[in-house]
């Protein structure tokens, strides 16, 4: 059986760090298994090679970027399968387009539409560890393509997919999924497991140890996955699986509490409320690429409603320069922007089944003076969207509401 690990750029980030990887890997296959090793570019690599792209010019162009922020991971990837092959483990480096991953060409944050293993499986046969660089894919022109943030987490679930992994193993330096940010709650607990849908909706909502692709892709072809730090020995029992189902704790419902901060929204006040607004409105900032998230539409009056939506922020300028006219042709009275906000979700399965658990979020926000700007709810969440400065204090009171310091 196949299992596909992927490093993040901390577990690779050094020279020492690095050879630990390596260690981890060829004990790994010094057991028998065989194992395709998925890496990220080496500590702030990425972050460098941009930097440079936009000393050059401000406005990159996005093909010529893919084709330099490709470098970092195939920099990782030799020079772990350096490292395994002075170690004695027969391995070799392939960038994402040897491995057979293939893309749209949508640079900057392509789409994985296949991947061919022929290769992959010939390494294999030969008794190599097999190690690819993530985060990148070959496009239907042959050129590099960049699956953007989380990139390589979306490439080894991929991989694991193609290759019908027993599991993916991300490795990085936390211990898994936590109840909350450790960073902002130190009684946040690691969790032992969490269902792939609550994970999907943690990730969506700001959880940053998985990105969203990669948990979806786990979900869809039901590929348990196991996050843990690559600092914790392997079989010690520390770590998250992310799997299909978990046992339930009928008690609390609540798994995590995720935060994002890559938030802002906009409201057009006083448009009219006739069919097709909508269409008009959404459909050129879907023409421009413009992802929306939330949207909520205030009832009816005098035919006129108010309507508020959220983007991310690196999409804030786009969205401006989109909806600024769309408001005028709409005949919308005002429209207002606002990157001053949060997203504080709850995230467990059953709760919208079972009593309490809104009216426990409302009344805790409440007795701590933080207003509530928006909610919004799915079968498995529930979002308050609240002012920056007042975020993180509202995870440390929902997770001591909610005691998810206590395992039950």
């Amino acid at each position: 059986m196949t299992i596909v690990q992927k490093y993040g750029g901390t577990s690779v980030g050094t020279l020492d760090r690095l050879r630990n990887v390596a260690r981890r890997v060829a004990a790994r296959a010094a057991e028998g298994e065989q194992i395709a090793v998925v890496v990220s570019a080496m500590g702030k690599t990425t972050d460098d090679l941009l930097s440079l792209a936009r000393a050059v010019n401000p406005r990159p162009p996005r093909r010529e970027t893919d084709l330099l922020m490709a470098t970092g991971e195939m920099v990782s990837s030799a020079l772990l399968t350096m490292a395994l092959v002075e170690m004695g483990c027969p391995s070799v480096a392939l960038t994402g387009a040897q491995a057979g991953v293939f893309t749209d060409d949508t640079f900057g944050r392509a789409r994985i539409r296949g991947i061919d293993t022929w290769r992959m499986e010939e390494e294999f046969a030969q008794g190599h560890v097999v190690v690819v660089a993530g985060f990148q894919g070959q496009s239907p022109q042959g050129d590099y393509a960049t699956l953007g943030r989380g990139g390589s987490d979306t490439s080894a679930v991929a991989l694991g997919a193609a290759l019908r992994a027993k599991q993916v193993e991300i490795y990085t330096d936390v211990q898994g999924i936590y109840t909350s940010d450790p960073r902002i709650e130190p009684n946040a607990r690691c969790l032992k497991d969490i269902a792939s849908e609550e994970m999907l909706e943690a990730a969506q909502q700001g959880a940053g140890v998985m990105h969203p692709r990669a948990v979806e892709l786990g979900l869809l072809y039901e590929i348990p996955i196991l996050v843990a730090s690559s600092q914790a020995e392997f079989g010690s029992g520390n770590g998250t699986l992310i799997r299909g189902k978990v046992e339930m704790e009928p008690e609390n419902r609540v798994r995590t509490i995720a935060l994002d901060r890559d938030v802002a929204s906009v409201t057009l006040r006083h448009i009219p409320d006739r069919p097709g607004i909508a269409s008009q409105l959404f459909g050129p900032l879907a023409d421009a690429g413009v992802s929306v998230d939330t949207i909520v539409q205030n009832a009816s009056e005098l035919q006129l409603t108010d309507l508020t939506f959220t983007v991310t922020k690196d999409d804030w300028e786009r969205t401006q320069e989109i909806s600024r006219p769309l408001a005028g042709e709409l005949g919308a009275a005002d429209v207002l922007f606002d990157h001053d906000l949060v997203k504080v979700s709850l995230i467990g399965t059953g709760m919208q089944s079972g009593p309490g658990y809104a009216a426990t979020m409302f009344r805790s926000l409440s007795d701590a003076g933080i207003n509530i700007e928006l909610i919004t709810t799915s079968e498995i969440r529930i979002t308050c969207l609240v002012r920056a400065d007042r975020g993180e204090e509202a995870v440390r009171v929902l997770h001591s509401a909610f005691a998810l310091d206590q395992e039950i």
